[in-house]
C-alpha cells in the first residue's frame, strides 16, 4: 500500500508542477513561490493517506482532501460576519493552553485605568474684594513699586477679585463692564510670576524656564497694541523689550527678527499673525505658562476658527510621543497651561469654550468668584421667543447690560439724515465735551463727516481699518494728546480702544443690536468717570432706540439741542 501511495504522490506532484510551469513559466521567483505550496500539499496528502489507510476506506482524491480551484476560490469569497471575524482574529493572536497550563498570549480586555480627576479647591478670601491697595492682594514689592511710579495705588473691584484667583493658578473667565480695568486684572498676576518683577522664590521651588511664558490674543490690532503699551508701562523702559507685539498689518520679517533678538517672555498679538508665525516654526510656545484670550466672545467668531485652533493646540502643549500622553488625553497634556478668558459679555459660547479649554474654570466678576460649573446659561439655539420672556435673547441682553459702565447718561435725538452732522456739532457744544468719539457703520462716509466738521471749525480726524498700522497709531496718539476734538470711526474702535479722557460717545449710525450699543458706549465712563452717550437717528428709527431701552433696561431719554442747551423730553410727550 505504501508503494501505491508513493506512486500517487509522485503523479500528483508532477501534474501540479507541470500545470504551474504552464501558467507561470520558468521565472525563478514564481517557481520559488510555488515550492512551499507544493510541500504543503504533499504533507496534507500524506496525512490524508494515513487516515484512509487506518480506516480501511477506499482511496480517492476526495479522501486526500484535494479541492478544486473553483471550490477554493468560492470558499475564500464567503463573507464573514463581524462576530466571526472577531473570533477568527482573536484566535489568530491567542494560544489556548493545555489543561493545567497558565500560558496565554491573548491580551487582557481591560485598558489602563483612567487617572482620577482632581479638582482644585477654590479658596478665596472675600475680604480681598474690598482691598484698598495692591499690597493687600499679595503682589511682589518690585511690581508694587512700578505701579506706584505709574500712579496706580488702589485696585478696581474686578482687579481685587481676579488677582487672587489667577495667583492661585485657577483657570478663569473674567467678566466686567467695559473700562473697569480688566487688562491689569490679568497682567498683574502674570507679571508677578514671570519677568524681572516676579516674586522671589525659595531656592528649592525655583523653576528654570526659557522662552515665551505668556501669550495674549486680541481680536484687533488696536486692542493688541494697547495691551503691549500697558505691559511696557509696567515693565519700564529698561525691560520693555520683554514684550513683543505680533499684530497683523505690521512687517512680519521684522517681528520674527525681534523674536530672535529680544527673546521676549510675553507675546501679544492677533490670531492670524500668531498662527502664521507659529506655523512657520518661528514661534515656540510649547513651554508657555499663560494663555490669555482678550475679548474672547469676538475670538470665537467663524473668521478666527482655524487660527484659534492652532493657537489652542500649540500654546502650552509639550510635544510628546509617549503612549501615556495619548491615554491621558488633551486635558492632562495642557495641565501646565493656565487659561484666562476675558470679556465684557459672557454668552453661552464663552461658557462652553471655557469648560472645553480650561480645567475647573471659575467665573470672576466684581466682588464675586464662583465655579463655572455652577453657572447655567440657556443655549442660544433653544429659543428666539418674546424679549419679555426668560429666553436666550434676554440672557444676551443681560450680558450687554453687565458690560455697560454704571455711570453713563443715555440720550437719543431725531433729525433728518442730511442734518446729522450739524446735530452732532450742536450736541458737542451743548454738552461741552472735549474728547468725542463718533461711530458710523460704514467706512466711506467717515471722510465726508470729517470734512464737514473741519469746515465748521471743529478739529476732527478719522480712524478705520483701511489705514496702515503706523497711520492708525499716529491718529490715536494725536487724538489722545488733544490735537483733535472728534474721532470719527466705525465698529473697528468699539472694542479695546482705551481713551480714559473720552467724555462723549455719539452714534451717527445706530448700532445693529444692544451688544454693539454696549461696546460703543463703553468707550466713555471708563474707570468710574462720568460719560454721556447720544444716538442721532431719523424719525423712522426712533422705535429702535425704544426697543434697545427695553432690552438693556436703562433710561435712554429723548432730547433735542437748541440754543446751545440740551432739552430732555418725557417719553409720553414724544409718543
Amino acid at each position: 500500500m505504501r508503494l501505491i501511495m508513493g506512486q500517487v504522490h509522485r503523479n500528483v506532484l508532477a501534474l501540479a508542477s507541470s500545470r504551474s510551469c504552464f501558467v507561470i513559466g520558468d521565472h525563478l521567483p514564481f517557481r520559488m513561490l510555488s515550492l512551499p505550496r507544493a510541500s504543503g500539499f504533499h504533507q496534507t496528502a500524506w496525512r490524508g493517506s494515513q487516515t484512509v489507510e487506518d480506516s480501511g476506506s477506499t482511496l480517492t482524491l476526495a479522501s486526500l482532501e484535494v479541492q478544486s480551484k473553483a471550490d477554493y476560490v468560492k470558499k475564500e469569497r464567503v463573507p464573514q460576519s463581524k462576530a466571526d471575524y472577531a473570533s477568527s482574529r482573536d484566535s489568530a493572536f491567542s494560544v489556548k493552553p493545555k489543561k493545567g497550563s497558565t500560558l496565554s498570549l491573548k491580551p487582557a480586555k481591560s485598558a489602563l485605568p483612567k487617572p482620577p480627576v482632581v479638582k482644585k479647591k477654590l479658596k478665596i478670601d472675600e475680604a480681598l474684594f474690598s482691598a484698598s491697595s495692591f499690597e493687600e492682594l499679595g503682589l511682589p514689592p518690585l511690581l508694587i513699586d512700578r505701579l506706584n511710579k505709574e500712579g496706580l495705588t488702589s485696585p478696581t473691584e474686578v482687579q481685587s477679585a481676579s488677582i487672587p484667583v489667577i495667583s492661585q493658578r485657577h483657570d478663569a473667565v473674567i467678566q466686567s463692564y467695559t473700562g473697569s480695568g480688566k487688562t491689569l486684572a490679568y497682567l498683574l498676576p502674570i507679571l508677578s510670576e514671570i519677568g524681572p518683577l516676579k516674586r522671589a522664590r525659595e531656592q528649592g521651588n525655583s523653576e528654570k524656564r526659557s522662552g515665551i511664558e505668556a501669550v495674549v490674543v486680541a481680536p484687533s490690532r488696536e486692542l493688541g497694541m494697547q495691551i503691549v503699551r500697558e505691559v511696557e508701562k509696567i515693565l519700564g523702559p529698561d525691560d520693555k523689550r520683554l514684550v513683543q507685539q505680533l499684530v497683523g498689518g505690521a512687517n512680519r520679517s521684522r517681528q520674527e527678527e525681534a523674536l530672535k533678538k529680544n527673546k521676549p517672555i510675553i507675546v501679544v498679538g492677533t490670531p492670524g499673525r500668531i498662527s502664521e508665525i507659529s506655523a512657520a516654526g518661528k514661534l515656540q510656545t510649547h513651554n508657555c505658562r499663560f494663555l490669555v484670550l482678550d475679548e474672547v466672545d469676538q475670538l470665537l467668531s467663524f473668521n478666527y476658527r482655524e487660527d484659534m485652533h492652532r493657537i489652542l493646540e500649540h500654546v502650552g502643549r509639550k510635544p510628546s510621543t509617549s503612549s501615556s500622553s495619548h491615554i491621558l488625553g488633551p486635558l492632562a497634556r495642557r495641565s501646565d497651561r493656565q487659561t484666562i478668558l476675558v470679556s465684557a459679555t459672557v454668552p453661552f459660547s464663552v461658557i462652553r469654550a471655557a469648560r472645553s479649554w480650561g480645567h475647573d474654570p471659575v467665573l470672576v466678576r466684581a466682588k464675586s468668584v464662583v465655579p463655572l460649573d455652577s453657572i447655567t446659561v440657556p443655549r442660544p439655539m433653544l429659543s428666539q421667543g418674546d424679549p419679555n420672556s426668560d429666553s436666550p435673547t434676554m440672557s444676551v441682553n443681560q450680558a450687554a447690560v453687565d458690560s455697560l459702565p454704571p455711570s453713563l447718561e443715555h440720550y437719543y435725538c431725531t433729525t433728518k439724515a442730511h442734518h446729522k452732522v450739524d446735530t452732532l456739532r450742536r450736541c458737542i457744544h451743548a454738552l461741552e465735551a472735549e474728547t468725542v468719539i463718533a461711530f458710523m457703520n460704514n467706512t466711506k462716509p467717515l471722510k465726508d463727516v470729517v470734512f464737514k466738521l473741519e469746515a465748521r471749525g471743529m478739529k476732527a480726524i478719522e480712524l478705520h481699518g483701511d489705514l496702515g498700522k503706523l497711520a492708525r497709531s499716529t491718529v490715536l496718539k494725536k487724538f489722545k494728546a488733544g490735537e483733535f476734538r472728534v474721532l470719527v470711526t466705525n465698529e473697528l474702535s468699539a472694542r479695546g480702544l482705551d481713551i480714559p479722557e473720552c467724555d462723549l460717545v455719539i452714534n451717527l449710525d445706530l448700532p445693529t443690536d444692544s451688544t454693539h450699543y454696549a461696546h460703543r458706549a463703553g468707550r466713555t465712563g471708563r474707570l468710574g468717570r462720568k460719560g454721556t452717550v447720544v444716538s442721532i437717528c431719523e424719525e423712522s428709527e426712533a422705535f429702535i432706540m425704544r426697543k434697545m431701552r427695553k432690552q438693556l433696561g436703562v433710561a435712554i431719554k429723548p432730547c433735542e439741542f437748541t440754543e446751545g442747551q440740551i432739552t430732555v423730553h418725557k417719553e409720553e410727550d414724544v409718543e
